[in-house]
């Protein structure tokens, strides 16, 4: 099948659920410069509409990579390592039969209890009903809207709103696919607002919370009814490609490393910085509060990695030193209650360069002290797809690093 075929195949199938049947996902790990720099020019050749798609960056030597790659394509792209003398590994043989596990199909609406992958509208819902019910700490926000017309949705939780207080903020699924980034949102929130335990009463209570768990709609609702692994908006901008990177469109150093000016690329950066109506919704809201804010949180998966400002620069800029250190405490009580493993660096060190993301102009424009990005579990055997029953176990984890955070941080600084 030649890529125009496949191509043609596609566009004429897209008002079709994409069926990911017999795509293999491999783990493949560069030994050396060459096939490093070879790995980053199949990279940067793929977009949405190729038959292998990158599904973590080529950082270095030694740093695995996932490649989802087409049944047609498959032999092709093992000739390929071969040549390249790179090493493989099948960690899916059929990522459809993942994609199917994930998630139940059901005609009935789905409670919010983190026993399953949750729609737009569930979580919207469930949103709502804590402004019902936690009438006096919680407010719904709406503040504008997507590319499609649909409502971006977060919430405020204040328990006494007539103090003034630091402001957090938490953001997730600004990235369509990464699922588990919403569920841990939703599960942090409830445990704030139902929880006894001393120390997350103490952290509800002392500031101000904002929380937009689908900073990405139009692209979330689209991994849900038509492509399992859309990651980008839904903004048309040819015959055959839609969208753009929204954590690629933020007005800090677009453009500058890590994006792409192919509008068929998961990576693209967008015409403009601002293109995507839901990055200009979300930046005019944060900037109507970013002179308060003490903490921005920005949810990902996957890699079990926590990260620090900048992605454009492997440098370690501002107040990266104490971050660090504080980090590298979160992640040592995440280990010793789940047992997982996370890494910290900043995000270039980590993932490699990459510009125009939303915790970089947070950082840049309102000098937040506390700014930190996860990458979720799991380290690439489920990738995007992680099973259902690792939300709670990903939350709990989350949650204790973000209670580590700001207990380490309140003690060393004594305004709190």
């Amino acid at each position: 099948m030649t890529p125009i075929l496949y191509l043609f195949i596609l566009v004429i199938s897209a008002s079709e659920k994409i069926d990911y049947r017999n795509y293999k996902l491999y783990k493949i790990t560069p030994k050396d410069e060459n096939s490093v720099y070879m790995l980053r020019e199949m990279e940067l050749g793929s977009s949405d509409r190729t038959p292998y798609d990158f599904w973590n960056g080529v950082v270095d030597v030694d740093s695995p990579v996932n490649i989802l790659v087409s049944p047609a394509y498959q032999d092709e792209f093992e000739f390929c390592l071969k040549f390249m003398n790179i090493d493989k590994e099948v960690v899916v043989n059929d990522i459809q039969e993942i994609f199917d596990d994930e998630q139940p199909l059901s005609d009935e609406p789905n409670p919010v209890n983190w026993t399953l992958y949750n729609t737009l509208d569930e979580i919207n819902n469930w949103l709502g009903s804590l402004q019902e019910e936690f009438s006096d700490t919680v407010t719904l926000l709406q503040p504008g809207k997507t590319h499609e017309g649909r409502d971006i949705v977060g919430v405020k939780v204040d328990f006494s709103p007539n103090t003034k207080k630091s402001a957090i903020f938490v953001e997730s699924n600004i990235h369509a696919r990464e699922w588990i980034t919403s569920a841990v949102s939703t599960y942090i929130l409830d445990e704030l607002l139902r929880s006894t335990d001393d120390r997350v009463v103490w952290a509800a209570k002392t500031f101000t919370w904002y929380f937009f768990p689908i900073m990405n709609p139009d692209g979330f609702v689209y991994s849900h009814t038509d492509d399992r692994k859309w990651r980008k908006t839904r903004t048309r901008y040819n015959i055959f490609c839609w969208g753009a990177d929204p954590n690629r469109n933020w007005e800090f150093e677009w453009m500058l490393k890590g994006a792409s000016s192919n509008p068929c690329s998961d990576i693209y950066a967008g015409p403009n910085p601002l293109s995507e109506p839901s990055v200009r919704v979300m930046r005019d809201f944060i900037n109507t509060i970013g002179k308060d804010l003490t903490a921005y949180f920005s949810f990902h998966s996957y890699g079990q990695l926590l990260m620090l400002p900048y992605g454009h620069t492997p440098e370690h800029l501002e107040n990266y030193d104490e971050m660090r250190e504080i980090g590298e405490i979160a992640i040592e009580n995440m280990r010793n209650i789940s047992g997982k493993i996370y890494s910290i660096g900043n995000v270039a060190e980590l993932l490699g360069e990459s510009s125009g993301r939303s915790m970089d102009w947070v950082k840049e424009k309102f000098e937040t002290p506390i700014v930190y990005s996860w990458e979720m579990r799991d380290t690439g055997n489920y990738g995007f797809a992680l099973p259902a029953d690792q939300i709670i176990p990903t939350g709990e984890e989350t949650l204790e690093s973000i209670l580590t955070i700001l207990e380490e941080y309140s003690s060393r600084h004594s305004y709190f």
